[in-house]
């Protein structure tokens, strides 16, 4: 059976759609202190809802990419490009996952979150994590600290591993002539089936 040389289009809607959510999430972020503060709370909650609504994606992505497996590297990719590649999408979808999920462990923790429910884009409350928030004031505090520190260093990795993705792609494309970004995008035609 020959292998795919192409992503399927429901894993390039995914990965286009997650890469644009990640992108609004981190302008808000980086913007927070320089709106009025009558939009600090719904850029806030904007923020809250796009990551949840990342972590959704990011789930079904993965079911997705266990039901159908992602087209095999080229051939003539060298064993620690292979390893590289790997490595970097496995952190990827760890970030992808963690990242959302540490926001809402300090969301959850935050001690006004019973008072301020947390809405889904102002469609639906969103549920918080009942045990955190049923926890001692003073643990609920200091979780909340640790877990917003988590959830801001996270996203410094994520920084880091999203230049080495694109910098990786960049690569391929223009230095080794052996694209790897045709195989992600919905137009795209990979230029050599050189497939393991």
């Amino acid at each position: 059976m020959k292998v795919s040389a192409r992503y399927t289009r429901t894993a390039m809607f995914f990965h286009w759609l997650i890469a644009l959510l990640i992108f609004l999430n981190l302008l808000l972020a980086w913007t927070f202190d320089l709106v009025p503060d009558a939009w600090g709370r719904p850029a806030v909650d904007i923020h809250k809802s796009i990551g949840i609504t990342v972590l959704g994606l990011a789930l079904l992505r993965l079911l997705w990419r266990f039901a159908n497996p992602p087209p095999a590297l080229p051939g003539s990719f060298a064993k620690i490009e292979r390893a590289g590649a790997h490595a970097a999408h496995f952190g990827l979808y760890l970030l992808m996952i963690c990242i959302p999920l540490s926001g809402w462990l300090h969301d959850s923790a935050w001690r006004d979150a019973a008072t301020h429910p947390m809405q889904w884009f102002y469609l639906f409350q969103w549920p918080r994590i009942g045990f955190i928030m049923n926890l001692d004031p003073q643990l609920k505090e200091r979780l909340h600290h640790l877990f917003g520190s988590l959830h801001v260093w996270l996203a410094y990795v994520l920084y880091g591993l999203f230049v080495l993705h694109v910098a990786g792609a960049l690569k391929h494309e223009w230095w080794d002539r052996q694209s790897v970004l045709q195989r992600m995008v919905p137009w795209g035609k990979p230029k050599n089936d050189d497939l393991n």
